[in-house]
């Protein structure tokens, strides 16, 4: 995968919403098997663990709309939280601003979940219902092995570098059954940093970037600075502020992208509506040019991130006032 990517939640599913040519950005167009197989591992683990349990009904919509402002938020500042956190351990010091951004946006989230902020509770549905997304994700899976060639795939750009396809998917199972195992969120472990000083997610993450730099010095990829850094731009206040958004969002939404993969793998049916509502934020970013690229952010990128603080500021208040009342 590109270079600081790793596992970047916002980025693959970019990259399989451009394969299935919902955009037109040729340069980031691949079926990243890596989130079916985080969606096969959750959903195996839940199982196994017997948490496996079909709900949904919280605001679907709600959280397809913060979905999409997610992901604008996302690819202004070029990653998910996760690809944040691996390009820190990169020394990717864009990174830094975008993790200050981050833990604003989440702030401002606990803000409003201290005063009530809620998407209303979710009810047991069947568990057929909570099988679509992963049975659906399986299906383009296996399609894209018989027939790769009713895929679009990148021949150059961020899309062209992937690692061995089915080795990424046995990893990516993994990944899945061990984030719902221990309920790893960057969002998770930030809010609970602030509202209640419980680091326990936190360590999830914390190990995460111990590691990679361990990984980077040995290697040799640790390169310290601001410029020249893989599918990285250095215009500070976008990348703040499309943290910022990303955070916020994902704080009401009750986790990061990849913590909503694994819910959708367990049976949630709002968490999958929220996957697709990333999904269709990727293509909006492609096809109407609000992603950012290594010269930095679009004009009409960063109105998309101006609209997105209004759009989530109305959500704030019209689901906190609900509750006072």
């Amino acid at each position: 995968n590109p270079g600081n990517m790793g596992f970047c939640i916002a980025c693959f599913l970019r990259d399989t919403t451009g394969a299935l040519g919902l955009h037109g950005a040729e340069v980031v167009q691949y079926f990243r098997p890596e989130i079916v197989g985080i969606l096969l591992g959750a959903l195996i683990a839940a199982v196994a663990a017997k948490e496996f349990k079909g709900r949904g009904g919280s605001s679907p919509m709600i959280r397809f709309i913060l979905g999409v402002f997610v992901m604008i938020g996302a690819l202004a500042f070029l990653g998910c939280p996760l690809r944040m956190v691996l390009r820190l351990a990169g020394g990717d010091l864009n990174a830094v601003v975008g993790l200050a951004g981050f833990a604003a946006g989440i702030f401002l989230g606990t803000i409003f979940i201290r005063k009530g902020f809620t998407l209303q509770r979710n009810y047991t549905t069947k568990t057929l219902d909570g099988t679509v997304l992963p049975a659906v994700m399986t299906g383009l899976l296996i399609l894209f092995i018989a027939v790769p060639t009713l895929f679009k795939l990148s021949e150059e750009g961020p899309g062209s570098k992937h690692a061995p396809f089915f080795i990424a998917l046995v990893i990516a199972l993994v990944v899945g059954a061990l984030a719902q195992k221990s309920r790893m969120c960057m969002v998770g472990g930030l809010r609970d940093t602030m509202m209640f000083k419980d680091m326990h997610l936190l360590w999830g993450f914390i190990a995460i970037f111990v590691t990679v730099l361990i990984g980077n010095l040995i290697g040799g990829s640790f390169k310290l600075g601001f410029t020249s850094q893989p599918v990285a731009h250095s215009s500070h206040v976008w990348n703040f502020l499309g943290m910022l958004l990303a955070g916020w969002g994902s704080v009401l939404l009750g986790g990061c992208p990849l913590r909503q993969l694994i819910l959708a793998g367990q049976g949630e049916s709002d968490s999958a509506v929220t996957v697709l509502g990333m999904m269709c934020g990727a293509a909006f970013c492609h096809n109407l040019k609000l992603a950012s690229s290594a010269d930095g952010p679009t004009g009409n990128g960063k109105i998309a991130v101006i609209v997105g603080f209004v759009v989530v500021l109305v959500i704030s208040l019209l689901f906190t006032k609900k509750v006072e009342e």
